[in-house]
């Protein structure tokens, strides 16, 4: 018994060498690969960044033919019934003057941290209300921006399948999903919606049956148990085309949506240079050669990860490195 388990592991071993041996062999094509922006101001703001600022500088200095947005619901509905969308009106307004197209990000998940922004107040309703909200600022949402010409997609959630926790997320509803998708398409049948995934640690299946196009994350470094650092430099690029491909995910339907470009931190972020000159998981190096990496995956779009943080090193820290590669990177 023991002996035909023995064989079978090998068996299995031999198939998964032969595996990864052919996806690095369809991992030497460099595609051409449209660069984008992911940009929050929340995060801004948190790094003690003018917003604003932050914002024209991305425009004027980087100037993105895409970035990506998002109207969290817990700011745009503090309060129950009342809705402000002028934080995003203005930078919807200013990316048309610039001719930058926008991916505007919807739902009870949006990028950056606490992952989830789902009011407080959702909290002290029922599972039948919670819903009608929730339809109610997606609808409101889409109604404001569809026939705004600087949006080219939706994005409805962001990463709403992954398997494991990660976030803020209490008041998540997953099972809503759906309904939040049925609604973009009624109400702006044109426009694709965009919907991600990890990575590293999905199939791409629930997202890609669900949306037009399908996102993927792309972290080369991550921090595991606080302080042990892992790198991804093993994963060839084909991984991330082969499993896009499976799901039907051709080259136009398949973009980078989260491309590292900042250090991976744990906890607090620090905002000195002796603390941030500790910090080994990210550096100008790192970020030219992650760019190349996604430059091979196979997808048509790439949306750096980061520019929050090179505009605070550039302007806090008196460390231009970052920024100054970021604008070699979009020049090319």
């Amino acid at each position: 018994m023991i002996r035909k388990i023995l064989k079978i592991l090998k068996k299995v071993v031999i198939f998964g060498l032969i595996v990864y041996g052919i996806l690095w062999a369809f991992s030497f094509k460099t595609y051409d690969t449209m660069l984008g922006i992911s940009y929050s101001p929340q995060y801004a703001r948190f790094l003690g960044l003018d917003h604003s600022e932050t914002f024209d500088a991305i425009l004027s200095d980087l100037d993105p033919v895409s970035i990506r947005l998002a109207v969290p619901w817990s700011q745009v509905e503090a309060v129950s019934g009342v809705f402000d969308y002028a934080e995003i009106d203005e930078m919807i307004e200013k990316t048309k003057e610039n001719g930058t197209r926008v991916i505007l990000t919807v739902g009870q998940k949006v990028p950056r941290w606490p992952e989830c922004y789902v009011p407080s107040w959702v909290g002290d309703l029922d599972t039948q209300a919670r819903r009608a909200a929730l339809l109610e600022y997606v609808g409101k949402t889409v109604e404001r921006y569809k026939d705004n010409p600087a949006i080219e997609y939706w994005q409805l959630e962001n990463e709403a399948f992954i398997r494991f926790p990660f976030g803020e997320c209490d008041l998540f509803d997953q099972k809503l999903v759906k309904e939040e998708a049925a609604l973009i398409r009624r109400m702006d049948p044109e426009r694709e919606i965009v919907m991600t995934d990890s990575g590293e640690l999905s199939s791409y299946r629930r997202p890609s049956f669900m949306g037009d196009i399908l996102g993927t994350t792309l972290y080369r470094t991550i921090r595991i148990g606080g302080q042990w650092m892992m790198h991804y430099d093993w994963v060839p690029p084909a991984f991330y085309k082969t499993k896009a491909r499976i799901w039907g995910n051709d080259y136009e339907h398949f973009f980078v949506s989260e491309l590292q470009a900042e250090p991976w931190f744990v906890g607090d972020i620090p905002k000195d240079q002796e603390g941030i000159a500790k910090d080994k998981s990210f550096n100008p190096e790192r970020f030219v050669e992650n760019v190349a990496y996604a430059k091979k995956v196979g997808a048509s779009r790439t949306y750096l990860w980061g520019v929050e943080w090179w505009y605070f090193m550039k302007t806090k820290i008196g460390d231009e490195r970052y920024w100054e590669t970021a604008k070699s990177i979009f020049k090319q």
